[in-house]
């Protein structure tokens, strides 16, 4: 069975494959269409990344199973890995999960001898979020053509983003020079391996992108959340003109939103002429139809 779980477990070769394969299918090549059914099974709210894989699911002619896991029997103490087993027994090919439990998939996969269906993560907890990160990947390489040499600055809330430990990894190992900057409390020790904490306006004119993340309120302290003030994160870690002005021609923005304005990002900005944000929005659709084909490609070789 091949899952999509963790971007950084997939050789570089196959990434770049999934990357060209989303940038084919945007330009609007063929769908590799097959008779398959497929799960939703989204356990944190989402608007984006559901939505997403609802229409790159419609896009491949999938048939979707309508689970909604606060109505379903998981609300009745079922666990998940009894639920996944379930929804293989009635013919369910491809469940997709977003789950608070940071590697959540971790038990699953440690079953022997029981039939599940493949697994695409669509966010665990605080761990990876490797669909949001292929999109990510698709948009940047859409604008530069490469990753070799890029200057890329991660700025925010790092400790609790899966997108940031997901993009950090990937982005390095395809040759990007990372930097990251945000709050001294908010930054994760093990982030060395992959780049500097340096102040957000260090080498500030020599970046060729920028991804900004989300406050991560459900995810911070109770005192956290209690002391946070909007205006004074904006003029310490957001975006503003000043610093849009001072980037380079080509530079180019990134959230993986949603975008609390004002904050991450000041509001007349979040759609400047910088900005990749919708466009990334756009490219999750692609991205994840090329995961999709991907995870069904090991079916199609049992056929």
């Amino acid at each position: 069975m091949r899952h999509f779980l963790n971007i950084n477990a997939l050789n570089k070769i196959d990434v770049l494959e999934l990357i060209q394969r989303a940038l084919e299918l945007k330009a609007g090549a063929k769908p590799n269409y097959k008779s398959l059914t497929v799960s939703n099974l989204f356990f944190e709210n989402s608007t984006r990344t559901h939505s997403s894989f609802q229409m790159a699911e419609n896009k491949l002619g999938l048939q979707q199973i309508k689970i909604d896991p606060q109505s379903s029997s998981m609300s009745k103490g079922e666990s998940l890995i009894d639920t996944l087993k379930t929804l293989k027994a009635i013919g369910v090919d491809i469940a997709v999960i977003r789950h608070s439990v940071t590697s959540w998939y971790d038990d699953v996969l440690n079953l022997e001898g029981h039939a599940i269906p493949q697994l695409v993560n669509a966010g665990d907890g605080s761990g990876q979020h490797p669909s949001q990160s292929l999109l990510d990947l698709v948009t940047i390489y859409e604008q530069f053509g490469h990753f070799s040499g890029l200057n890329i600055r991660i700025v925010g809330d790092l400790k609790h983003s899966r997108v940031a430990r997901s993009n950090a990894e990937v982005l390095k190992n395809l040759g990007a020079k990372m930097t990251f900057s945000g709050p001294e409390s908010w930054r994760p020790k093990d982030f060395e391996q992959f780049g500097e904490f340096v102040g957000i306006d260090q080498d500030w004119s020599q970046l060729d992108v920028v991804m900004f993340l989300r406050v991560q309120h459900e995810r911070i302290t109770q005192t956290e959340n209690q002391t946070f003030l909007a205006r004074q994160y904006h003029e310490q870690y957001g975006l503003n003109i000043a610093r849009y002005e001072q980037l380079k021609e080509h530079a180019i923005i990134m959230h993986p939103a949603p975008v609390n304005r004002d904050v991450e990002i000041a509001d007349e900005l979040v759609e400047s002429d910088k900005s990749r944000i919708f466009e990334q929005i756009t490219n999750g659709v692609f991205a994840r139809m090329a995961i999709l084909e991907y995870v069904m490609e090991a079916d199609n070789a049992t056929d």
